[in-house]
């Protein structure tokens, strides 16, 4: 059965499996850019969560609450509890962000949940009534987009910070 799964798994799973391990090594180490920049990957997370959970459990009914309020929730707590990973960049209108394992590990807990829940949906469609499943789909993938978002917003905040800082250092 493994081998029918995989078989039967659409390229294009294997393309953004390959692009989110990219992205995800080039988040181990420490890089320089743009603030804008710190939006791409909390963007592709968050349309690929949303678009999971109107695909599988619709527009209706309690997915797509469940899912907004995990995020919100988590989007809440990494705000208030996450660390800072922007600095200063050597050139202005750039930032450094440290480098870690957070985002590689958070790309492929977004990309096996999805999968792991179409797989779990095209053998037994009938957990798509299963309150259990519903909800621990939507909470995860929630809880998963939560910790992107509150993520970006701490970081945009410290972008912001420092460009507050560089401008008062600035002299007149």
């Amino acid at each position: 059965m493994p081998i029918q799964i995989l078989a039967h798994t659409p390229l294009y799973v294997w393309a953004i499996l390959a692009f989110l391990l990219y992205r995800g090594a080039i988040a181990l180490h420490a890089r320089e850019l743009e603030p804008r920049k710190l939006a791409v990957i909390p963007a592709v997370m968050l349309a690929l969560s949303l678009q999971d959970i109107v695909a599988k459990f619709g527009s209706g009914g309690m997915a797509l609450p469940l899912w907004a309020l995990a995020t919100c929730a988590m989007a809440a707590l990494v705000w208030t509890f996450g660390g800072d990973r922007v600095a200063a960049g050597r050139l202005p209108g750039r930032v450094r962000v440290r480098g870690s394992w957070g985002p590689m590990a958070l790309m492929m807990a977004v990309f096996f949940t999805k999968y792991l829940a179409s797989i779990m949906l095209a053998v037994r469609p009938h957990l798509l009534g299963d309150t259990v499943f519903v909800v621990a789909v939507c909470v995860l993938f929630g809880l998963f987009s939560g910790v992107f978002l509150g993520r970006l917003a701490r970081d945009l905040k410290a972008c912001r910070a420092l460009e507050a800082g560089t401008a008062a250092a600035r002299p007149i």
